[in-house]
C-alpha cells in the first residue's frame, strides 16, 4: 500500500529566493519550491502539502507557532503515514524539541529538515535533505509500522533525535549534531536504520497531543566577572518560573557567596534552576567537583546531558502542566521523550 506523507512548509532558507534588487534572501511561493524538485514525480509515495501563510523566518518562531504546528499534525494524523516539516535552521532544534514534548506517544515520523542554501541554487543541499526526509517519513517495517516513530532532524545524510540536537554551524552543510546521542539513521548509498536507538511507542495507544506551553523561563550563561546585581535582577523577575543556567565544564560555577545565596533564594521562592553545561558534549555531574556540589546544596538541579534547546522547551511543557515546582523538578530529572540519559 502506498505511503502518504504530509509536507509542511513553515519557511526557512530552503524555500527562499534571492531578490535581484537587494541581493537579500526572501520567501517565495511554495509551488516554486516544488517545481525545483522534479524528483518528486519518481516517488512511490503520495505527497500532500501544507503551507504556513506567510512563511516564517525561523528567528520569528514562537510557542504560539509551535502550537499551530502541533495542531496541523494532530488534525491530519489519521490521514498520513508521516510528516516532513521544512523549517529554518536557526531555531529548528528548539522547534523539534518542543514538538517532541507536545506530541506524546508519537507512532509516526515527524522529520524536520531544511537547507543552508535555497533549493533553487545550483549547489543546494536542500534537494537531498528533502528527498531523503520524505523517504524516512514513509518508511515502514515488516509489520507496517513506522521505522522512525519520533521527532527527528534530518540534515547532511543523517537523522538525529530532535530533542538531542543543536545547530553547530552557520556555514557548513553538516549544520546539526546530536553530541550526546548517536544518529538514528545514516544515509549513504543505502539508508541504515539503527533500530536499537529509536524510541518505541505504545503502538496500541493513540497519539496524545498537547497544545499548551508556559514560556516563563530564561536562559543565562555564567562567565568570569558576571555581576551580582544582574543575576539577582534575573532571579527575582516577577512571574519567572524557571532558569536554564549554563555553567562551566561538568556543571561548575564560581564559588562567590553572593551567587550561591542568590540561587538558594531563587529555589526557595519556587524557581526551578536547571544546570546545563556550556560544553556541547558531555554531561553535568554536580557531585564531581565541590563547585558543582555547592550548586546542588543551593537547590539547583542537574540538566544531565540535555541540550539547552531541549531543557528550555521541556520546562515550557512541564510548567504548563504542573503548578508545583517540585513536580517540574521531578520530571526534569527523568527522560520522557529520550531527551536525557538517566
Amino acid at each position: 500500500m502506498q505511503s502518504k506523507v504530509l509536507l509542511i512548509y513553515t519557511g526557512g532558507t530552503i524555500g527562499m529566493n534571492r531578490n535581484p534588487l537587494t541581493g537579500a534572501l526572501e520567501p517565495f511561493d511554495f509551488e516554486h519550491l516544488l517545481q525545483n524538485v522534479p524528483e518528486f514525480k519518481q516517488f512511490d509515495t503520495e505527497i500532500a502539502t501544507y503551507q504556513f501563510q506567510p512563511p516564517i523566518d525561523s528567528s520569528d518562531m514562537s510557542p504560539r507557532l509551535w502550537t499551530e504546528l502541533s495542531h496541523v499534525i494532530a488534525d491530519n494524523y489519521h490521514l498520513y503515514d508521516g510528516f516532513v516539516v521544512l523549517h529554518g535552521t536557526d531555531t529548528m532544534a528548539f522547534t523539534a524539541s518542543a514538538l517532541s514534548y507536545m506530541l506524546e506517544n508519537l507512532t509516526k515520523p515527524v522529520i524536520f529538515t531544511g537547507s543552508q542554501l535555497p533549493i533553487g541554487q545550483l549547489r543546494t543541499d536542500g534537494k537531498e535533505n528533502l528527498i531523503t526526509s520524505i523517504e524516512i517519513a514513509a518508511a515502514k517495517d515488516e509489520q507496517g509500522r513506522a521505522l522512525v516513530p519520533e521527532v527527528g532532524i534530518y540534515f547532511n545524510s543523517r537523522l538525529l533525535r530532535g530533542n538531542r540536537t543543536t545547530k553547530q554551524s552557520a556555514d557548513e552543510f553538516n549544520a546539526f549534531e546530536s553530541f550526546n546521542y548517536p544518529h538514528l539513521v545514516d544515509a549513504g548509498v543505502n539508508i541504515t536504520y539503527h533500530r536499537e536507538r529509536i524510541l518505541q511507542p505504545q503502538w496500541d495507544k493513540p497519539l496524545t497531543p498537547h497544545f499548551r506551553l508556559d514560556n516563563n523561563v530564561i536562559i543565562f550563561s555564567l562567565f568570569p566577572g558576571i555581576r551580582e546585581d544582574l543575576i539577582r535582577h534575573i532571579i527575582h523577575t516577577p512571574n519567572l518560573k524557571a532558569i536554564v543556567m549554563r555553567t562551566f565544564g561538568s556543571g561548575n560555577a564560581p564559588q562567590s557567596p553572593w551567587l550561591l545565596q542568590a540561587l538558594r533564594e531563587g529555589c526557595r521562592h519556587g524557581k526551578v534552576i536547571v544546570n546545563i553545561s556550556q560544553c556541547m558534549q558531555g554531561r553535568v555531574e554536580m557531585g564531581r567537583y565541590d563547585t558543582g556540589f555547592r550548586l546542588q546544596e543551593a537547590g539547583v538541579i542537574s540538566g544531565r546531558d540535555s541540550t539547552v534547546e531541549s531543557a528550555v522547551t521541556k520546562l515550557m511543557f512541564l510548567q504548563s502542566h504542573y503548578d508545583d515546582p517540585d513536580q517540574v523538578r521531578y520530571w526534569m530529572n527523568r527522560s520522557i521523550r529520550g531527551e536525557i540519559t538517566v
